[in-house]
């Protein structure tokens, strides 16, 4: 899934007063009501606008650079990638633009994709059909500095000639063919075939006709986002000019039907005629009473607050869906600014935190476990890097926080008193309003425990990622509001993308502790080359322990993710993503 940013696997916890649980798709056992059901009800309605409440926008509206998971809701509906996600599937992503799922030859090294002829773009270009080599242009503007996609270098860069292409010394990327306009092939100089497989279920596969778009993706910054065509049963509303004039950057995304959209080829149901999203609604409470007070709304990015889940809770409502979890959240340290760049100093500021009082600012126990390190459960690797329990690292021993042992390490650090007495100041970049406020708040607390001077900045949940946090040269100290969801089901796409310092770009970064361990970098490259699954499960689990033992960032939850509906909608999950399904989700 991709960042919190992108939050299925199923957790199971226990809280106010009630029991409740969810199951991926595939998965054994049953669901309480609250949870995802096993086997969803996708039938539907034709018919009405549904409008879907936001607090902050997309991170981009370029289906290539996009890598939110608020984003991912959008292009998921918009755009058709080789592969995607049907609502239950959380395993094996299922054939989308592609005919079939993938074929593997040459040891692992070569990959070949038949695709479906005549899927046709929307307006404004009229009776143009998607070839292979749209596909191939989709997928080399994710290598772009105008685009500057934020996991294209990680599961894609060992496909032959990414490297040379992403440096400017070759015009395409070579190791890509189109022998025909069906047929598309990957090379690789390694046989990292999961991850390439992986990725191909990620917006960035979805294809981008060079003829149209070359001349948006031409300068410093693409503008193709705001005049793209779609493949997909919707299209964000355009004009004649191909303008997306149904974005307004801040305020709104208005979705219409694709007229060139064939039902035929495609699995998805499309039963809503529009789909409106509201962006600003700062206030999760009063968001959220509006949705579940009123008629045809669903939440975006942001869930409602504690009291209210209560509530909820109690009274096991059916406008309420805890979606299983594929992700973690955490608090982002970076380790290239003093004195975080200081091992013992990260291993104070874990030790001190209460991710008890993190976790209860969410919602509780129902929730989801508290983290104890990276690789969430119910993923390969996760039981192997000490379950629940964790690695048994004291800094992490005391979910309520530990003073005395926080103490004790910056002592080692070089603070005699146990507390910090440098000058420097520590800027915190934080989501404002609702719970992500929060435990910004929270966060601050916790480090002035231990003495630290810090500047709290409050910003939408959008600008935190995009002109913060995700910006290496801001040089913002800690991320109190991020997390990070799978971007498939292997452990590979929670450590590589976050804590491989290969990985680390000055635009729409996702490493934000700014990680960098040659040692740690070495074993995830080697890991993704290991083809046993049951080696490759204790070769990232390893990692999941080395990257842990960092202390980069304070993991607090292993989470469920709320989504709530008005009483007239017959919402459907994306398991994948964690949030209503726009393609499956109509009014009753």
């Amino acid at each position: 899934m991709s960042r919190i940013m992108r939050l299925s696997i199923g957790l199971m916890a226990t809280g106010l007063a009630i029991a409740v649980s969810a199951c991926g798709g595939g998965g054994s056992g049953g669901s309480a009501s609250l949870g995802v059901p096993n086997k969803q009800d996708t039938s539907g309605k034709q018919g009405g606008t549904l409008t879907v409440l936001a607090s902050g926008d997309v991170d981009y509206i370029d289906p290539g650079a996009a890598y939110y998971q608020f984003s991912y809701m959008i292009d998921y509906a918009t755009q058709r990638p080789l592969y995607s996600w049907a609502p239950d599937e959380t395993q094996t992503p299922t054939p989308d633009l592609a005919v079939a799922q993938p074929k593997v030859s040459n040891s692992g090294k070569t990959i070949t994709v038949e695709i479906r002829p005549n899927i046709l773009y929307s307006p404004p270009l009229q009776k143009q059909a998607v070839t292979s080599a749209d596909v191939k242009y989709g997928i080399e503007r994710g290598f772009m500095p105008s685009v500057a996609n934020g996991y294209a270098t990680a599961y894609l860069g060992n496909i032959v000639g990414a490297a040379e292409f992403s440096e400017g010394k070759a015009t395409e990327i070579s190791g890509i063919t189109t022998p025909t306009p069906t047929t598309i092939v990957f090379n690789l100089t390694k046989p990292t075939t999961a991850a390439v497989i992986g990725a191909l279920a990620l917006p960035l596969s979805a294809p981008v006709p060079e003829s149209y778009a070359a001349k948006y993706d031409a300068g410093k910054t693409s503008t193709y986002g705001t005049h793209q065509v779609s493949t997909g049963p919707y299209m964000i509303r355009n004009n004649a000019a191909g303008e997306t004039v149904g974005y307004q950057v801040g305020k709104s995304i208005d979705l219409v039907r694709n007229p060139n959209w064939d039902a035929k080829t495609d699995y998805r149901k499309a039963y809503l005629n529009e789909i409106k999203v509201t962006e600003g609604n700062a206030d999760s409470a009063v968001a959220s009473r509006q949705i579940l007070q009123g008629q045809s709304q669903i939440n975006g990015d942001f869930g409602p607050p504690p009291a209210q889940l209560q509530q909820l809770f109690q009274k096991k409502s059916s406008q309420l869906v805890l979606a299983p979890s594929g992700g973690i959240r955490y608090v982002a340290l970076n380790t290239t600014v003093a004195p975080l760049d200081n091992l013992n100093v990260r291993k104070a500021i874990v030790a001190v935190s209460d991710r008890e009082a993190m976790r209860k600012a969410r919602g509780g126990e129902a929730l989801g476990p508290i983290a104890t390190h990276f690789i969430p459960p119910e993923m390969p690797g996760f039981d192997q890097a000490g379950g629940e329990k964790g690695p048994d690292y004291d800094f992490l021993a005391n979910p309520t926080g530990n003073l005395a042992l926080a103490q004790s390490y910056m002592k080692k650090a070089g603070y005699p008193s146990g507390s910090y007495t440098g000058s420097q100041v520590l800027q915190i970049v934080g989501t404002s309003g609702g719970q992500a406020q929060k435990l910004a708040e929270i966060t601050q607390a916790q480090l002035a425990k231990l003495g630290f001077k810090t500047k709290l900045q409050l910003v939408t949940q959008d600008a935190m990622y995009t002109q913060f946090c995700n910006v290496p040269k801001k040089a913002v100290a800690v991320c109190p509001n991020v997390g990070w969801l799978k971007d498939f089901n292997d452990a590979q796409t929670i450590l590589v993308p976050t804590f491989n310092g290969e990985n680390i770009v000055q635009v729409n970064n996702s490493n934000w502790p700014q990680l960098n361990v040659p040692s740690i970098n070495e074993a995830m490259n080697s890991a993704q080359l290991i083809t046993d699954p049951n080696k490759a499960a204790d070769a990232w689990a390893a990692i999941d322990k080395q990257v842990t033992a960092q202390a980069p960032a304070i993991p607090w939850i292993w989470d469920q993710q709320p989504n709530i509906a008005s009483q007239n909608v017959q919402g459907v999950i994306s398991k994948f993503n964690a949030q209503w399904d726009l393609s499956f989700t109509s009014i009753k």
